[in-house]
């Protein structure tokens, strides 16, 4: 029998005082049972309004009806024809905005948890499998993949499958891109990302980390070597800051370089090489996902008082709903409608690790009101004169935002960047201006979504195996 309910089975989760103060993994996952009940909820329309959500096309109503059989297995293969990352996508896909958006439960109701059942079959594969990929036979072309997060890892598998020998080039030390050192373990264990690169290696994939490609090889170079073609999925790594005076302070940190050194340097341990930070109070400026990432990071890290600032109102974040409600539950204290003027700070000429510049102290802000709609259809935020206040803190991270790093234009011939920096293409292909040369994800459009930059790696295989196929 169909199950009728207007909302989805809930995820369970960790009580939230417990896991503010520890790494593991917020959401539990659904039990077999929560997941069956949770599938019936589906119409299996005809129509399939939920695939045209999804960037990469998962053949939703097919994989989770293989779950209402039980065949659970069955339902992960289904995923993976078209997803080389299902227990990633089930975990931080925005499926609220996506194929959740278009499912027809939710004209009434919640609509089906897709990405909860996505989630639910990776692990339970992953839990319960051990056979590992096969290489292809080689088809004899070679293809060089510039970064290892999703539009780089999504584009090597899925030239892998087809018979190309890949090799992924990772400017740090570790695989995985923003997955592994933009994303916290709370969110996405480190575990699972590893999962889907050692997949890619048991397929033929050559990972090599330690490669900043522009400086430790150009792509002339990977051309010299013997690559046909080379696709460029580097994201976006370059902080976006205020400008406001203040920045240059120590306790001023871009949210790139704290989740980063929180994620990849370890800062997290107890008795860590490279601390961010002991006690204190933090504000966090921004409103997005990594705001919400860098926020509940550092109450994880020891902080006592930890600020969103956002100069919007609540209906306006952009961060996932239920990653604000996340860090609401954890203690995380929203200070909506205000905006940052400057950074506070003072100079110890007693300090002998740099005695010209200060340490923070606090973080002057005004208080804002909305207007009149901007042109992306947001009301604009509008300073109330003489409402200028502070918060005392000791940390400021700025999360508004990054932008593609211009190291590979400026190292590049031949590829053009539109002037926000993202390399221009193709519109369905990744096609640059540059012969051989495609691109996808951040590196084109600045900081987005996992599963766009997966859709854009994706096209990008295709259009290289076009290419090579001539």
């Amino acid at each position: 029998m169909p199950n009728m309910s207007l909302k989805k089975n809930p995820m369970p989760s960790q009580d939230p005082q417990v896991r503010a103060h520890n790494f593991n993994e917020v959401a539990i996952g659904y039990t077999e049972e929560m997941a069956l009940d949770e599938a019936l909820r589906c119409l299996n329309c005809k129509n399939m309004p939920c695939v045209s959500g999804c960037p990469v096309n998962i053949h939703i109503p097919e994989f989770i009806s293989k779950i209402k059989e039980g065949d659970f297995e069955g339902a992960y293969q289904i995923i993976s024809k078209t997803s080389a990352l299902p227990a990633v996508c089930g975990r931080v896909c925005p499926q609220e905005s996506q194929c959740e958006s278009k499912c027809v439960r939710g004209i009434k109701g919640e609509p089906v948890g897709i990405g909860r059942l996505e989630r639910f079959v990776a692990d339970w594969h992953n839990a319960h499998s051990s056979e590992a990929p096969v290489a292809a036979p080689s088809n004899g072309h070679r293809v060089a993949v510039v970064g290892s997060g999703p539009s780089g890892l999504t584009c090597a598998g899925d030239l892998a499958r087809k018979g190309y020998k890949v090799t992924v080039y990772e400017a740090l030390h570790t695989a995985g891109g923003v997955l592994v050192y933009g994303i916290p373990e709370f969110r996405l264990p480190k575990k699972i990302v590893q999962k889907e690169v050692d997949n890619l290696i048991a397929m033929g994939v050559d990972v090599e980390t330690n490669v900043v490609i522009g400086k430790t090889l150009t792509i002339d170079e990977l051309f010299e070597q013997g690559f046909e073609a080379v696709f460029v999925g580097s994201g976006a790594g370059l902080p976006n800051f205020m400008n406001i005076p203040g920045e240059a302070y120590k306790g001023v940190y871009s949210a790139n370089e704290f989740l980063t050194r929180s994620n990849l340097m370890k800062a997290y341990l107890d008795d860590p090489v490279t601390p961010i930070m002991k006690g204190g109070n933090v504000a966090v400026v921004g409103g997005g996902n990594v705001a919400m990432d860098a926020a509940r990071t550092a109450l994880r890290l020891g902080a006592e008082h930890v600020y969103i600032v956002y100069r919007r109102s609540l209906e306006e974040l952009p961060a996932r709903k239920e990653e604000v409600e996340h860090a609401m539950e954890e203690g995380i204290d929203f200070r909506l409608l205000n905006n940052p003027v400057e950074i506070l700070g003072y100079n110890n000429p007693d300090d002998r690790r740099d005695p010209k510049n200060g340490f923070v102290t606090g973080i002057k802000c005004i208080r804002m009101e909305l207007g009149e709609p901007d042109e992306k259809g947001r009301r604009r935020p509008i300073p109330i004169e003489g409402s200028e206040f502070v918060l005392d803190v000791d940390t400021v991270i700025i999360a508004i935002g990054t932008s593609p790093n211009p190291l590979i234009k400026s190292t590049t011939k031949g590829l053009d960047v539109n002037k926000h920096g993202g390399i221009i293409v193709e519109e369905g292909t990744g096609k640059t201006t540059r012969e051989g040369v495609f691109a996808g994800g951040d590196a084109v459009t600045g900081a987005a979504t996992v599963i766009s930059a997966m859709g854009a790696g994706k096209a990008a295989a295709a259009a290289i195996d076009e290419y090579l196929s001539k």
